[in-house]
């Protein structure tokens, strides 16, 4: 039987770095509009600003990929969340779109290199337990999120500065970061091939988290559009489907190691699709509100594991170095985050939103369909 008291420091690290990426990136939504009032920008202004963060994510994540092949994940877990600790109060100290674009710029590079970082350490950890652990360090991803929003909130309607809030932000990440890293596995890595496109099952991983994160983004940006385009609830109310979502999904995620245990990556993998796509479909459809609102809870439920399964299949791959098989489905999957608005948009603009939602639905459809060949591989 495998002693699972030698690997839980390690367990627990990687618990703390998804939790405090979770809680970095969600500060950011309340701070947003008054940043964007701090440095006088319009609407047009501060969008093009808020891609510096994309940007730097994408640039900082195939990096983050290649280094830990040789360097191992401890010290680019450890860089990524120092850096989102700096660089979060700099977003609120920013005075002008050039300094803030900046702060983003290397937020979001922090960002990506934690990101990358702590699921090759997550695959790391699960080798060595020989278990299925990915969904819970997602699911503590989306609880950071959840506290991380919340206080922010609270903060700003107490009427605390945003600088204020952004350095007690910064401090919770501190104290996650600082609590993981002695607990961090210190593995060497040593594998010195670079950067490479993804290949072979790596590219069907990669498209895998790209489809399932296209569909996470659009049910947050387009979702409560959906709904009062279907006139599911009224315009103050349609965020509702992007709680229940949400809800659903870190449900999922604290019970799906046990899930994935219980029935088998594979079965899971065809079972989320499956419902993720009714769930779409009962959106869509169905004429009463309550049934159609409950559709969102089935997208979560569905999704919510798809993408913990992807990250574990790419640590234990043979193809590529793992570390860069991971590198190389977050960032694909971080793309599908970033492309998966404006490409629902021009599909909404040219047909209608509930059709350019059925068209996610059709791609979802990839995930049953190469399931067999993912658990092969």
């Amino acid at each position: 039987m495998t002693d699972f008291s030698t690997t839980a420091p390690a367990r627990l690290a990687t618990r703390l770095a998804f939790f405090a990426a979770g809680f970095s990136m969600a500060c950011c939504a309340p701070l947003f509009p008054f940043i964007k009032a701090n440095i006088g920008a319009d609407e047009g202004q501060f969008g093009l600003v808020l891609l510096c963060l994309g940007l730097g994510s994408i640039i900082a994540m195939p990096v983050t990929g290649v280094i830990a092949a040789r360097r191992g994940a401890r010290p680019m877990v450890r860089l990524g969340g120092f850096g989102l600790v700096a660089f979060l109060p700099l977003l609120a100290f920013a005075g002008t779109p050039m300094s803030l674009g900046a702060a983003l710029f290397f937020f979001g590079a922090s960002l990506g290199t934690i990101d990358v970082a702590m699921n090759i350490h997550g695959a790391e950890v699960e080798g060595k337990e020989g278990r299925a652990l990915m969904s819970n360090f997602h699911a503590q991803f989306s609880i950071g999120g959840f506290f991380g929003a919340g206080l922010m909130t609270v903060l700003l309607s107490l009427g605390v500065t945003t600088v204020v809030a952004a350095l007690i932000g910064a401090f919770v990440a501190l104290v996650a970061i600082l609590l993981s890293g002695s607990r961090l596995l210190a593995v060497s890595g040593g594998e010195p091939e670079p950067y490479s496109v993804p290949r072979g099952i790596v590219l069907l991983l990669a498209v895998l988290a790209g489809v399932t994160f296209l569909v996470e983004g659009a049910i947050l940006d387009w979702g409560a559009l959906l709904i009062i385009d279907r006139e599911i609830a009224p315009a103050q109310n349609a965020g509702i489907g992007y709680i229940l979502f949400s809800v659903a999904m870190v449900a999922a995620r604290l019970t799906g190691d046990r899930i994935v245990m219980a029935l088998g990556e594979f079965r899971v993998l065809i079972m989320g699709g499956i419902a993720a796509i009714l769930g779409i479909g009962i959106v869509l459809v169905s004429p009463w509100a309550l049934v159609a609102l409950s559709g969102f809870v089935l997208i979560g439920l569905g999704a919510a594991n798809l993408v913990p399964i992807v990250f574990s299949a790419a640590g234990r791959q043979k193809i590529m170095p793992p570390s860069l098989a991971v590198a190389s489905v977050t960032t694909t999957g971080y793309a599908g985050v970033l492309m998966g608005p404006a490409l629902v948009g021009f599909v909404a603009d040219a047909t209608s939103l509930p059709l350019a939602f059925a068209v996610l639905a059709i791609l979802m459809a990839l995930v049953p369909l190469t399931a067999r060949r993912v658990v092969r591989a």
